[in-house]
């Protein structure tokens, strides 16, 4: 049962996501400030800490910054209250897997966490297999079926680590990436739902979904999935059998004053967790590369090399 530690020095922050999150399938404890988060993790660590930014004494970027260098497999997910988006978008290159913004917090946070635990779960699957190797070449021709997401991202991870593309912080990172990626192309590409309905009603864009994943055209569509790994990077093609979009359209996710949209947010995150990110001109494909990070001069290397 994961067990999650929610920071927060407003009773009734708390009190929401103690809400949004509660279950029988989770174990579930509370710190007021950071100081106290970082005992308790200390004592028995989390499988996850949900954070909030501002708060008095050490604020919710610095726990980030201590959580990555106590361990660094443990992910956290902010809540961002208004005012915060610079420091939640700092947060993020520092080491945080995802946020939701605090207005939206009984919407989005339960699927957010439960985004983040399955990534971070994902990369130990099938790393005894690609111990060893020189590159590997996957391909995937996937029906459109919401089914296929956890068990697709837990392979295309699987790779990273032994291959010594990365640490198990980093593939988590890299897996809220891929995550965003495969379901923006069964989504917005191949159900053709609009981001827009989403935020605007996220009960009818249920709905809708769940609708057009059993009507035609969309259930026929496929996603089209290229992974290649080699020691020196992985990159990974995502292709939907939508119309497509501009990407260019898109305001721009990483300024502050976008960073609370409810559209936007996947963008923001593949951009943040990649090296590189970028469409074909019909909108329909995307490409994420992941390189092998370069350790500093006379450091030894970060991650392991391949055995």
């Amino acid at each position: 049962m994961p067990r999650l530690l929610i920071v927060d020095d407003s009773d009734g922050d708390r009190d929401l996501a103690r809400e949004a999150l509660e279950s029988d399938d989770v174990q579930l404890a509370f710190a007021e400030t950071a100081e106290q988060a970082l005992a308790l993790i200390e004592r028995q660590p989390p499988d996850l800490v949900v954070t909030d930014l501002r708060m008095p004494g050490m604020n919710g970027l610095e726990l980030v910054q201590k959580i990555a260098e106590m361990d660094p497999a443990i992910p956290v997910v902010l809540m961002t209250g208004l005012g915060t988006e610079d420091i939640a978008s700092e947060a993020l290159r520092a080491g945080a897997a995802s946020y939701v913004p605090k207005r939206y917090i009984l919407r989005d946070l339960r699927p957010t966490v439960a985004k983040v635990l399955h990534a971070a779960q994902g990369g130990r699957a099938l790393e005894a297999l690609a111990r060893g190797a020189e590159s590997i070449e996957l391909r995937y021709r996937l029906r459109t079926d919401p089914g296929i997401v956890q068990p697709l991202i837990g392979e295309l991870q699987s790779f990273l680590i032994p291959m010594g593309l990365c640490d198990r912080s980093t593939c988590t990172l890299v897996g809220i990436a891929l995550t965003e990626a495969v379901q923006n192309a069964l989504y917005h590409g191949n159900l053709e739902l609009v981001s827009r309905l989403e935020c605007a009603n996220p009960d009818e864009y249920a709905l809708t979904a769940r609708r057009r994943f059993r009507e035609a055209p969309y259930r026929h569509r496929c996603v089209d999935v290229a992974a290649r790994f080699s020691s020196a990077e992985a990159v990974y093609v995502f292709r939907d059998e939508g119309k497509g979009f501009d990407p260019a359209r898109v305001p721009d996710p990483t300024a502050p004053e976008n960073i609370e949209r409810c559209s936007g947010r996947g963008l923001l995150l593949m951009r943040t967790f990649m090296d590189e990110v970028r469409y074909n001109a019909v909108g329909n494909e995307v490409t994420l590369v992941k390189r092998r990070a370069t350790p500093a001069s006379g450091q030894e290397d970060a991650v392991p090399a391949p055995a």
